[in-house]
């Protein structure tokens, strides 16, 4: 009885691995190649869910069936006219033909690895074949923005764009049409293919930016000067018109002044010219007035006995005591 029961548990587990090792489960995002020893056997399985396979002899190989990225690495390329850029791209693939992608690469490293190649390559073979210009500018329709403020000297000096017939896009093109064929005998569709990033190579990078430097030097000092004379003009204007606010000014406060010199004369000359005697002490006063200013401790006056200034002076007699 013992024994019946041991061989039954030994049949019932023979059972459960024998189905276990027959049953997979394929998901959505998965295609799978079957392999007896080693080869390839059947069509490729492309629909998800719950399958069968022969037990031990077979193994199931999943393929994936969504989009993939590939990432290279950014490399040094010439262009055609001399110029060592980094370029770093970026493409997008799938596995179209799972049978002919397990029969040339087996897995997802050995693809890249292919992908490094090829796009690698022809990335290379159509850089050199185009100016720089042509790799960095979109498109040949695209138009450089100017700057307005700069005069056709300042524009000649900058130096001109040179012509573009085809533009960044073209060139993409030309190199996902030359390495989609190449990817196909690998059962790899080549979705599209982009530049991430365009760079200068090291070497020349620190010159260029001189180059830069110096033209944007170039533009602030004609900025510059035309700011400095311009300050000039307006300087120049502002001591005008202020030249022309004193003049005016000092023109009203003289006529100001005469007027009113001339009111005080008419005064006076109504005041004192009432009687002699008044005359005779406004003539002394206004004499008196210039001894003052005229006449100091140290002053030396040498005048005429005719003199009308001196008729004063020879009447006067000093203090006796």
């Amino acid at each position: 009885m013992n024994f019946i029961k041991g061989w039954m548990i030994f049949v019932v587990i023979g059972i459960l691995l024998l189905l276990a090792n027959s049953l997979y489960t394929l998901r959505e995002t998965e295609q799978a190649i079957i392999t007896q020893f080693g080869e390839p056997v059947g069509d490729p399985v492309t629909r998800a869910g719950l399958k069968m396979k022969l037990p031990f002899m077979q193994v199931v190989n999943p393929i994936e069936k969504r989009i993939l990225e590939w990432d290279g690495s950014p490399s040094n390329m010439p262009t055609k006219d001399k110029l060592y850029i980094a370029v770093d791209l970026f493409a997008r693939w799938r596995i179209v033909d799972p049978l002919q992608y397990f029969l040339r690469l087996r897995d997802e490293r050995s693809a890249q690895s292919r992908l490094d190649d090829i796009l690698g390559s022809e990335t290379r073979n159509a850089v050199a074949k185009h100016e720089l210009i042509e790799i960095v500018r979109t498109t040949s329709d695209r138009q450089p923005l100017r700057d307005t403020s700069l005069s056709e000297a300042d524009l000649e000096a900058l130096g001109s764009l040179v012509p573009i017939s085809k533009g960044r896009k073209r060139v993409e093109e030309e190199i996902f049409n030359a390495a989609a064929p190449k990817v196909s005998d690998f059962g790899i569709e080549l979705l599209d293919i982009r530049f991430k990033r365009i760079n200068y190579n090291e070497s020349v990078r620190p010159k260029i930016y001189d180059r830069m430097i110096s033209e944007r030097r170039q533009i602030a000092e004609r900025f510059r000067s035309e700011g400095n004379g311009e300050a000039a003009r307006i300087n120049g204007l502002r001591e005008r018109e202020l030249n022309k606010i004193r003049s005016e000014a000092y023109r009203e406060v003289e006529e100001i002044r005469g007027k009113a010199d001339a009111l005080a004369t008419e005064i006076y000359a109504k005041a004192y010219n009432r009687t002699s005697q008044a005359a005779e002490f406004y003539e002394f006063q206004k004499t008196m007035d210039m001894y003052k200013s005229v006449l100091q401790q140290d002053t030396t006056l040498i005048l005429s006995t005719d003199s009308e200034a001196f008729q004063y002076l020879k009447g006067m007699s000093p203090n006796v005591e």
